[in-house]
């Protein structure tokens, strides 16, 4: 088997695209309900050929075939190997972006209130800018398993990309989460796109919100302290951090500018 078995619902095939933004690589997710004959993809990922066809051959290995491609946001890294993906598996792409979209019209979009269903299998859609602006994620009830793109990385934390998304927004979202992750719900752990699985939700949500208002004070003492442009609140608030990763706190700073400016 081509797919890693994650719960009962979900496989992962990870794409050989590892780097300082993508962790090991970008995680492929194979969404089926038990001795379904049908399959939902999540973020087919880059156009990487390979990849593509493992997960093709997976879906087949299940006995299965694609009903739907999902995307949780349009960075390339999850959506660039989309269309060929889904000409090969002859199926619909749904995404926020109509760009992504294929066939292009309203009704393959992704909305709040959204339920995608592939056999036994439902999938419930929670919009969560910020990341991006057109960034959601899957919520499988049947499995109480979230699925989270770039908002909620398996390591680290992720990068506000400045301008494609918003502080504002990204903590409205982090706080939507974090709040339906200790709800009744039962949500008991979170996929996301990059990195291992997440097996307490509630406490990464927490993090991630404590890390992005520390950040904040930080670059708020960075500006009292005379440091005014992207690069000077950089080395001096990311100086722990390694300058290949300085471009993406750059983006982040720039967002952490326009949220303060508002």
């Amino acid at each position: 088997m081509t797919a890693e078995q994650v719960t009962d619902y979900a496989s992962r095939v990870l794409a050989a695209n590892p780097g300082p933004m993508t962790l090991e690589g970008t995680n492929t997710w194979i969404l089926r309900a038990p001795d379904a004959d049908t399959a939902v993809v999540v973020d087919p990922g880059p156009m990487l050929e390979p990849h593509l066809r493992a997960v093709l051959d997976a879906v087949a290995e299940y006995g299965c075939r694609v009903s739907t491609v999902l995307l949780t946001h349009g960075h390339f890294d999850h959506s660039e190997g989309a269309a060929w993906f889904a000409s090969q598996a002859n199926c619909p792409v749904r995404s926020v972006d109509p760009a992504f979209r294929i066939p292009t019209d309203h009704a393959h979009g992704l909305s709040e209130g959204d339920v995608i269903t592939s056999g036994e299998l439902r999938i419930e859609v929670l919009p969560t800018p910020g990341h991006t602006m057109d960034s959601v994620c899957f919520w499988l009830p049947q499995d109480g398993s979230l699925l989270t793109g770039d908002t909620v990385l398996g390591r680290g934390t992720s990068v506000v990309a400045h301008p494609d998304g918003a502080l504002g927004p990204y903590l409205d979202s982090l706080e939507s989460l974090r709040a339906f992750a200790n709800s009744p719900a039962g949500v008991q752990r979170l996929l996301p796109g990059h990195g291992p699985v997440i097996d307490n939700p509630g406490a990464a949500l927490t993090y991630y919100l404590k890390h992005r208002k520390d950040r904040l004070d930080q670059v708020r003492t960075a500006l009292a302290d005379g440091h005014t442009t992207p690069q000077a609140i950089v080395e001096h608030v990311y100086a722990d951090v390694n300058p290949t990763l300085w471009p993406a706190a750059k983006r982040s700073v720039q967002a952490q500018l326009a949220y303060l400016n508002t």
